[in-house]
């Protein structure tokens, strides 16, 4: 039975020890290798590593996409290595936001509807979908885009759409990857502002990128090499 979450965990993200390894025949590659990390409430975090650091690996971990070796993750008090796959992706789309540097919207529904996907698989009823799902498109300025479809829109206009599909849920984490990454300078820039007002708000938001202009825009940095976390 899976253990029951802290009423008032004391952190949102407590990494103690963690390693993930991969084996490749006889060699074992230690993707992370004894990960101490701690993340607050409302905290705005860039992550930052070289290629092969390990930053893919630990936000994968932190999203539940993937769970460690060893060592204990908990998010929200929740021990995540304990969790079967199904409990991993009821958590997923409770908890965590997910924004990709690609957009990943589906390509014939609207942004209504796009915004409204992580609502079906929880279940929520139709007309309670609609206006959460309403109410997050206008979070981030799209109040008169709902009816577009992603051919529609331009490259910041989708990223706001998979800023707010990433919201609806109200998790308790924004998890973004190189969310500026395919967007020209100017966009990117107000990408950028609309996380400041997210984080104003209190959203929590961990982005990974690897770029320096964008990870200033964080509150705090975490650097990551040869799998161990620099903080």
């Amino acid at each position: 039975m899976t253990a029951l979450p802290n009423p008032e965990p004391d952190h949102l993200i407590e990494m103690r020890e963690l390693t993930r390894v991969y084996d490749l025949g006889p060699q074992k590659i230690f993707a992370l290798n004894g990960v101490n990390l701690t993340i607050e409430p409302g905290e705005y975090v860039a992550i930052m590593g070289p290629s092969g650091s390990g930053k893919s690996t630990l936000m994968n971990i932190i999203g539940c996409l993937d769970t460690p070796t060893s060592g204990t993750y908990l998010l929200d008090g929740v021990p995540v290595e304990t969790l079967n796959d199904d409990e991993l992706a009821a958590i997923r789309n409770k908890k965590i936001g997910f924004v990709f540097q690609t957009f990943n919207l589906l390509a014939r529904t609207t942004a209504l509807q796009n915004v409204e996907l992580p609502l079906v698989y929880a279940k929520v009823s139709r007309a309670e979908r609609r206006t959460l799902a309403e109410e997050a498109l206008a979070a981030v300025g799209l109040q008169d885009r709902m009816s577009h479809q992603p051919n529609e829109l331009s490259g910041g206009q989708r990223q706001r759409v998979a800023i707010a599909r990433a919201l609806v849920n109200r998790p308790s984490l924004l998890l973004a990857d190189e969310p500026t990454g395919n967007l020209d300078s100017q966009t990117g820039r107000e990408i950028l502002d609309l996380f400041q007002d997210l984080h104003s708000r209190g959203n929590s938001i961990i982005m990974v990128t690897h770029e320096d202009d964008v990870a200033r825009e964080a509150r705090r940095i975490i650097h990551i090499r040869d799998g161990k976390v620099k903080d």
